[in-house]
């Protein structure tokens, strides 16, 4: 059975600018697209120099006229966050748009990044929270919408405060869980601060269901050489249109949180199919694992100390 297109409308984006992590394929190139269609110029900080000239090119071809440009950027190395935070500090331009969207997902053995940290706690959060707060003068010039990717592993798990870089044992489910937890904690508790000191910046969360990416395809430097199983049956689902969604339409979901004049400060969106595994978006009932303030306030705390940055309280 063929399956029925999703859209959804993004207003004129003209004027903005976006950055967008992880855009060099996937559902993140998704996203970029879309927001250059709209009228954005959107910035593609990227690892893969290559994959990110191919990005740039695929967004051209959607979008034709395009302002798109490449940074370099590796989340696994608060080195290099820091030095796209001076990069783009230095042309001064605001920015309107912020989608943290990059992550790593189950090598099957322990891995760490270039700082010692568990790898998916390190490029999916520490990473993204050492970004919005290099970038924080740039978000405040453009009060803009912050928003970050979360998962529907974010619904299960907990974070593993007694051992949180998975020293003593390791599970590379749980330790992805707990990397999207504390994703989305520090998003809201972000869109919180910000209420709290006047930054101007509102933040919101996304997922986008289950489509079938490059998040458990091989990846010889994750330690994996193969496609997992779950990914066969994600895309043999996908591609019947059965239950799960495609790359285009889990896209949507962080988009519609980043666009949308509908979209609220601290509200959290997702597919709206069965099991919000796919769908056109709207807004979801938030994990009762992103509920908690004080989980928050101290994922605030502690992950600005592990990443080695500091918000500013006014």
């Amino acid at each position: 059975m063929p399956r029925r297109p999703i859209d959804i409308t993004v207003p004129d984006l003209s004027g903005t600018r976006a950055v967008v992590t992880g855009a060099s394929d996937g559902i993140g190139l998704r996203i970029a697209r879309r927001l250059a269609a709209a009228g954005a110029e959107v910035v593609l900080p990227v690892r893969n120099p290559r994959k990110g000239e191919a990005a740039i090119a695929a967004v051209r071809q959607a979008a034709p006229g395009a302002t798109v440009s490449l940074r370099e950027l590796d989340l696994s190395s608060l080195g290099s966050v820091a030095a796209l935070g001076e990069t783009l500090r230095a042309e001064g331009a605001p920015i309107h748009l912020l989608v943290n969207n990059a992550g790593v997902m189950t090598p099957p053995d322990r891995q760490t990044t270039a700082d010692g940290f568990e790898l998916q706690l390190g490029t999916n959060h520490l990473g993204h929270v050492a970004l919005v707060a290099h970038l924080l003068p740039l978000l405040r010039a453009g009060r803009a919408r912050v928003t970050s990717q979360v998962s529907i592993a974010a619904n299960q798990g907990a974070i593993h405060w007694e051992d949180l870089n998975w020293e003593r044992s390791y599970d590379g489910m749980k330790a992805y869980s707990q990397s999207k937890i504390a994703v989305g904690l520090f998003g809201l508790e972000l869109d919180r601060r910000s209420r709290a000191h006047g930054w101007g910046i509102t933040s919101n969360l996304s997922h986008p269901g289950i489509a079938p990416t490059s998040l458990l395809a091989a990846r010889p430097e994750l330690g994996r050489s193969d496609d997992t199983s779950g990914r066969r049956i994600i895309r043999a689902l996908s591609a019947r249109g059965l239950l799960v969604g495609t790359p285009e339409s889990a896209a949507l979901p962080a988009v519609y949180a980043a666009t949308s004049p509908d979209a609220t400060p601290g509200g959290f969106y997702g597919p709206r199919g069965l099991g919000h595994l796919g769908g056109p978006p709207g807004e979801q009932t938030l994990y009762t694992r992103l509920r908690s303030t004080e989980e928050a306030e101290r994922v605030w705390t502690v992950s600005q100390e592990m990443a080695g940055v500091a918000f500013a309280a006014v």
